[in-house]
């Protein structure tokens, strides 16, 4: 019989932080196996390494691509990449060699990805410093992966409960984030969000904007973000046919959203979505990164350093970025697809 389990590829992340620990857990998860065939893409010491982290007694099987894994209850196959010696890594810290290997590891899933090889890929966390350290020409996963696959507009969302928030801006400082939200740019957030959510089977789906300022600006006295860029903005998605609303208080938005008001939210900034997702349920928060030609999902939290090769880390999250990730893989959920569309 044909196993209709999708492949999948998870990147070991920095070597000196908890990527290859959390890695090796889920891997070894009956719910992993049961939804996917994953294998690792890195370098199998680390991944030996952080099975005696783990207290943990496992084969690692290495193949030599995603066609000829061996697929073994209580096994780990490896794509291995001699891109770490462990010897030479100093764990829990900031240094060149965990940035290079990082990037080696997901350079390598993404080739995968894009020659049709696997069916998607989950990424363990990097760290931005050892990425700089090592020369690395990208902040984090988001920008390689919109570089090696010639994305043209990427968007961030996350999963979590039920809950769905898209984030309108990311990885820049609160200033420049106030400063990029324009009428024009609300506007495409709007219709990338809403695309998304009909490509995850939402048949008519409801979307919240979240307000920037506190009360939503109450009428320009606490700011003119509303007035000028985001409403503006809503009343030409409506005009549309989509079915849009907001600017909602960011202090009640994703509470209404959690008990079914709405599908989702499209968050303005890094924060005010990160806090909301983090605080329902820290551990089972999962990125999606949309308008790409692959499947990418990832964990929501860093590299961890402090805890790194103490075996102490939760593969929780790490497991639900797989589970999510083998589910839209199997539901042949084309999130590149609608964003482009969007963007168009």
């Amino acid at each position: 019989m044909t196993d209709s389990r999708p492949v999948l590829a998870v990147t070991m992340g920095d070597p000196a932080g908890i990527g290859p620990e959390i890695a090796v857990r889920a891997l070894l998860s009956p719910q992993v196996r049961a939804a996917s065939r994953s294998f690792i893409v890195g370098d199998a010491r680390i991944l030996e390494q952080a099975l005696r982290f783990c207290g943990l007694s496992a084969p690692l099987n290495r193949v030599a691509g995603p066609e000829v894994l061996a697929d073994r209850d209580g096994a780990i196959d490896v794509l291995h990449l001699d891109c770490a010696d462990p010897a030479a890594l100093r764990i829990g810290e900031v240094q060149p060699a965990g940035g290079e290997a990082a990037y080696v590891s997901i350079r390598a899933a993404i080739d995968l990805a894009m020659a049709g090889r696997i069916d998607g890929i989950a990424t363990t966390p990097i760290n931005k410093e050892s990425l700089k350290a090592a020369k690395i020409p990208f902040i984090g996963h988001t920008e390689m992966f919109a570089e090696h696959t010639g994305a043209r507009e990427e968007m961030t969302m996350f999963t979590i409960s039920g809950l769905k928030i898209f984030f309108l801006t990311r990885h820049v400082s609160l200033l420049q984030a106030c400063q990029q939200i324009t009428q024009d740019r609300v506007a495409k957030g709007i219709g990338k969000s809403i695309k998304a959510l009909g490509q995850l089977g939402i048949a008519r789906p409801h979307l919240a904007v979240a307000a920037l300022n506190p009360h939503g600006g109450e009428d320009g006295l606490f700011g003119r973000e509303e007035i000028e860029a985001i409403k503006p903005a809503i009343v030409a998605a409506r005009a549309q046919g989509m079915q849009v609303s907001g600017p909602v208080p960011a202090d009640s938005v994703f509470h209404m959203a959690r008990l079914g008001r709405y599908d989702a939210v499209l968050s303005l900034y890094h924060d005010q979505g990160h806090i909301a997702a983090k605080m329902m349920d820290f551990e089972k928060t999962v990125s999606v990164t949309l308008g790409l030609p692959i499947l990418r999902t990832s964990v929501d939290h860093g590299t961890a350093f402090d805890i790194a090769g103490t075996g102490k880390a939760s593969a929780v999250s790490m497991i639900e970025a797989i589970k999510v990730a083998a589910e839209y893989a199997v539901r042949g959920v084309k999130l590149g697809d609608a964003v482009a569309q969007a963007a168009e």
